[in-house]
C-alpha cells in the first residue's frame, strides 16, 4: 500500500515488460541436446562443491575475503513492509532519468480506487512527483511515484553514491565553431519529431532471431548472410555535416568525376593532321561515341571526304558542305587513269559545266551545310 499522509491506499505492482517477448537460450550438450545443469567447483580441491558447503564473503583485498554466516546476513536484511512510504513530493523534471533503473505499473487493490486516482490526479496538476522508501527481497528501495497515463508508475531509482560521476568520463578539450554548430541545428531540424514515438521502432535482431528458429523448427537450411562491409570514415566534420544535409560538397566531387573524359573529348577541337586526311580503313574502333558525337563526326567525315581522293579512284561528287583546305605542305592525291575516268552525274542543282575536274577540288557551294538530323 502506499502511505499518503493519513491516506493509506491499497496498491499492487505490475511489471511493465513483456516477458514473452524476450528470448532466452539455453546451454545445451552438443552431443546429445540435454540441457545442462549448473554446477558450483572448488579449483583448488578439483571437485563439486554443493549448495549446503556454500558460504558468502566479501573480497575487501585480492584473494582475501570476509565470510558471513547466514545468521549474520539474516540480522542484516530488512522485512519486506509492502508498504510504500511517500517522504516528500519534488518537481518531476529536477529527478534526472539517469537514476531510473526500472519500472512498475503501480495500479489500484480492491477499495483503493478513489484515493488512487485522486493522488494521481494531484501530481499530474501540480507536476510534482513522490519520492517514497520501499522494503522487500530484504533491501530498502528508493523509489519514485509519477503519474503516467491515467494512473501512475513506480520508478525504482538508484541511490546517489551508486552513480559514477561524469567527470570520470574523458571528453577532451574542443572548440565548437559556429558554422559547425549552425549545419547541426539545421540536421537536428530536419530529422526533429515533436512527440516520442516509441512504436516505429522495432528490435531487428530479436525479429531476425524469432524467424531463424521458425525455419530451424520447420527443418529448413539456414545459411548466414555475408557481413557489411564498414562505412568509410568522414574525418572533415564540416564536410560530413554538409552531406547530412544532402548538399555536401563531396556530392558534388563525386558527380563531376564520375563524368569520364568523352566530355572533354567532344569539346576539344580535331588535330590539323586529322582534318586533312580521310581516315584509314584498318582504324581500330576503342569508343562508343554519344548521339551527339555521331552526329557531329558524321558531317565532318563526309567533309572531310571531299577534299581527299577515295583509294578506289572514284570521281568526287559535288555536295553543298564547305570542305576545307588541305594542309600546307601536303603532297597532291595523284589524278586517276584517263580510262577510269566517268563522265560526273548530273544534279538537279548543278550543270555539267558546274561539275569539278577529278584534279581539282570543289567548288564551294553558296548554300550553307545542311545540319545533320539527330537519329
Amino acid at each position: 500500500m502506499v502511505s499518503f499522509g493519513l491516506v493509506t491506499i491499497p496498491v499492487k505492482l505490475y511489471s511493465t515488460g513483456e516477458t514473452a517477448a524476450g528470448i532466452q537460450l539455453n546451454m545445451l550438450h552438443s552431443k546429445c541436446g540435454s540441457r545442462l545443469k549448473q554446477q558450483y567447483v572448488c579449483p583448488t580441491d578439483e571437485v563439486v562443491v554443493g549448495r549446503d558447503e556454500l558460504v558468502k564473503g566479501y573480497e575487501y583485498a585480492k584473494g582475501q575475503y570476509v565470510l558471513f554466516s547466514e545468521d549474520e546476513l539474516k540480522a542484516l536484511n530488512r522485512e519486506a513492509t509492502n508498504a510504500i512510504e511517500i517522504t516528500e513530493f519534488v518537481p518531476l523534471e529536477q529527478v534526472d532519468p539517469i537514476y531510473y533503473e526500472k519500472s512498475y505499473y503501480l495500479g489500484p487493490d480492491k477499495g483503493g480506487e478513489r484515493p488512487y486516482r485522486l493522488l494521481a490526479e494531484a501530481m499530474k496538476q501540480t507536476s510534482r512527483a513522490a519520492l517514497a522508501r520501499y522494503a522487500a527481497r530484504g533491501k530498502n528501495y528508493l523509489v519514485l511515484l509519477r503519474p503516467f497515463a491515467e494512473g501512475l508508475i513506480m520508478q525504482q531509482l538508484r541511490y546517489y553514491d551508486e552513480l559514477r560521476p561524469f567527470s570520470e568520463v574523458p571528453i577532451g578539450v574542443a572548440d565548437v565553431r559556429p558554422p559547425e554548430l549552425a549545419l547541426a541545428k539545421q540536421i537536428i531540424d530536419q530529422i526533429a519529431n515533436d512527440r516520442f514515438e516509441p512504436e516505429s521502432y522495432e528490435d531487428e535482431v530479436r525479429q531476425q532471431t524469432m524467424a531463424l528458429i521458425e525455419k530451424k523448427v520447420a527443418g529448413q537450411e539456414i545459411s548466414a548472410p555475408p557481413a557489411e562491409a564498414p562505412k568509410a570514415q568522414i574525418i572533415d566534420l564540416m564536410a560530413a555535416l554538409k552531406a547530412s544535409l544532402g548538399h555536401g560538397d563531396g556530392s558534388r566531387a563525386a558527380d563531376s568525376t564520375a563524368r569520364p573524359q568523352a566530355t572533354a573529348a567532344r569539346r576539344a577541337p580535331a588535330p590539323a593532321a586529322a582534318r586533312g586526311a580521310a581516315p584509314a580503313t584498318g582504324a581500330t574502333k576503342t569508343s562508343r561515341p554519344t548521339r551527339t558525337a555521331r552526329a557531329a563526326s558524321s558531317t565532318a567525315n563526309s567533309t572531310r571526304a571531299t577534299a581527299a581522293a577515295p583509294a578506289a579512284g572514284k570521281p568526287l561528287r559535288p555536295i553543298r558542305a564547305t570542305a576545307p583546305s588541305p594542309a600546307a605542305g601536303a603532297p597532291a592525291a595523284p589524278a586517276p587513269a584517263a580510262a577510269e575516268r566517268k563522265p560526273p552525274k548530273r544534279s538537279p542543282h548543278t550543270s555539267l559545266r558546274e561539275a569539278p575536274a577529278a584534279s581539282s577540288p570543289p567548288k564551294r557551294s553558296a548554300r550553307p551545310a545542311a545540319r545533320p538530323t539527330r537519329p
